[in-house]
């Protein structure tokens, strides 16, 4: 029971909150005892994750109870302090637990990868943190508050993969952004990390190609790839 208790005094943002690792850790949070604002670019999933957190889930901010869905782009600024904004507005404070979780693939090829493809990928999985991460140690430090960051990133960006250039890319930035951030908001209090996952059976690796999947499974020690719920541990 302790356990489910040391969150209990806790507001809780995460992105990337309608699936995959950012719903599960809603889940978790919310079992630890933390009140969730949940965010994704899709709206009703975003809802959905509320719902299944026990609260109502129908309308975005509101009705402002344990729990409350957001829509937001992380890659658009004004979307990102809105999104703090009303947070700080529907609970009467910041977050003190900020878990960036939003990002996406366009895989191909770096000798066929689009500048679409690379732009739109660094600017969700990457400027999207910087955004959500600039936008929420604002809102601490102005409150005085302490608080915890925790930044999304991949065993890919330390290791590379083929075909996803602009993936891993993303992904180091993030790791170097992350270190950088707790080296300056740590005298504010604000604690900063990334956790680095490897393959999760999230729907992001629905479209990589089985044999591939299976190239990948063989190197896992346990034989399988993550589940989203394995690393809540953090």
């Amino acid at each position: 029971m302790a356990s489910q208790l040391r969150l209990r005094s806790a507001l809780a943002l995460v992105t990337g909150a309608g699936g995959g690792i950012g719903r599960a850790v809603s889940v978790r949070l919310a079992a630890e005892g933390a009140a969730v604002a949940a965010c994704d670019l899709d709206g009703a999933a975003a809802r959905e994750t509320v719902r299944l957190l026990g609260g109502p889930g129908s309308e975005e901010g509101a009705p402002c109870g344990a729990h409350a869905a957001f829509q937001a782009d992380v890659s658009e600024t004004r979307a990102v302090r809105r999104l703090l904004e009303q947070v700080q507005a529907c609970f009467s404070r910041p977050p003190s637990v900020v878990v960036s979780c939003a990002g996406i693939t366009r895989d191909e090829f770096l000798l066929h990868m689009s500048e679409d493809d690379w732009d739109r990928v660094i600017a969700v999985n990457l400027k999207g943190i910087f955004l959500v991460n600039q936008a929420a140690a604002q809102a601490l430090v102005s409150s005085g508050c302490p608080g915890s960051i925790i930044n999304i990133s991949s065993i890919v960006g330390k290791v590379g993969n083929m075909g996803q250039t602009n993936y891993a890319a993303s992904k180091a930035g993030v790791i170097g952004l992350t270190q950088t951030a707790a080296r300056e908001f740590g005298r504010h209090g604000i604690r900063c990390n990334s956790v680095l996952p490897g393959f999760i059976k999230t729907p992001m690796i629905q479209k990589v190609p089985q044999k591939v999947l299976d190239k990948v499974t063989g190197m896992i020690p346990m034989g399988r790839v993550g589940d989203p719920e394995g690393g809540l541990f953090m």
